[in-house]
């Protein structure tokens, strides 16, 4: 699928954008029966795990389901989407022609509330030598204002890398009294089943809780440019380049004059966005 030159600066210049109609309706249907497949198997776990993020009291009584982690390696239909050419045509047309694979995961919104994301920026979690790298998230069901829809702030991927620490500590999380009423200016990325949202990794973005009876799964495929090494982080390299879907492999990074600060220290035990970011809110109150 090829993005306009209307597209495309709309992107740089906003650093998002949403793509509609980019999965069709079979795929769709297939990944929603191996979704719900996952979700089953998640009510036999006690506590998160090497796939399942779960909250605090999840059971098969009462399943709390908040991400599936990285679903790609986990199943065959989730990996051949983040290859798909309907995906990664698009993705090469914002990232200058090469694309490299980055992360996976599948974040879901519980119904009644719950699994808030904090403000933050992706570049906090992994910053490269450029930030030529971009996450794109599948929309498996319709997103709408109701179920806790991305929301983003509009140029702030040109903007300054804020403070993701708390107390010395990596928070994954922006304080809210670091925004000021920045967020009255939130878009929310909202559209139909098997459109797609892009965001560039140093764009703020967050989300609400979901009000809805869904569950609001949103499967996100994050690329890079594949002349952006990460900074920090270290891959087995044949690995790394295994995961190049267009382009050459390179010794070369290209440096550019980006803001980094690194996500160390870590917290003690290595939780989830989730958990780590409630730490966050409970220092703010």
């Amino acid at each position: 699928m090829s993005l306009k030159q209307q597209q495309i600066d709309f992107y740089k210049s906003n650093g998002y954008l949403v793509v509609k109609d980019v999965v069709d309706p079979a795929t769709l249907g297939r990944l929603r029966a191996t979704i719900d497949e996952f979700v089953e198997r998640s009510k036999q776990v006690a506590e998160s795990d090497d796939v399942f993020d779960v909250a605090p009291g999840h059971s098969a009584a009462s399943p709390k389901l908040r991400r599936i982690k990285q679903p790609t390696q986990q199943h065959p239909e989730f990996d051949a989407l983040m290859r798909s050419p309907a995906v990664v045509d698009i993705v090469a047309y914002l990232l200058g022609g090469t694309v490299r694979i980055e992360h996976s995961k599948l974040n879901f919104k519980p119904p009644g509330g719950g699994a808030k994301i904090e403000w933050h920026q992706d570049w906090a979690f992994y910053p490269h030598t450029n930030d030529d790298l971009l996450a794109v998230g599948v929309m498996v069901e319709d997103c709408t204002p109701e179920n806790g829809p991305l929301n983003v702030l509009a140029g702030t991927h040109r903007g300054p890398l804020y403070d993701h620490h708390d107390q010395g500590v990596f928070a994954g999380g922006i304080r809210p009294d670091a925004l000021g009423d920045a967020t009255d200016q939130a878009v929310e990325l909202t559209a139909p089943a098997g459109s797609i949202s892009i965001h560039h990794v140093r764009t703020l973005h967050a989300s609400g809780e979901n009000t809805s009876t869904s569950t609001r799964p949103l499967l996100l495929f994050a690329y890079a440019a594949v002349d952006a090494f990460p900074v920090f982080k270290t891959y087995d390299f044949d690995e790394f380049n295994s995961r190049i879907l267009r382009g050459e492999p390179t010794v070369t990074a290209r440096i550019t004059d980006v803001p980094v600060r690194v996500p160390h220290p870590w917290p003690e035990g290595e939780g989830s966005i989730f958990d780590n970011q409630a730490k966050l809110s409970a220092a703010a109150a």
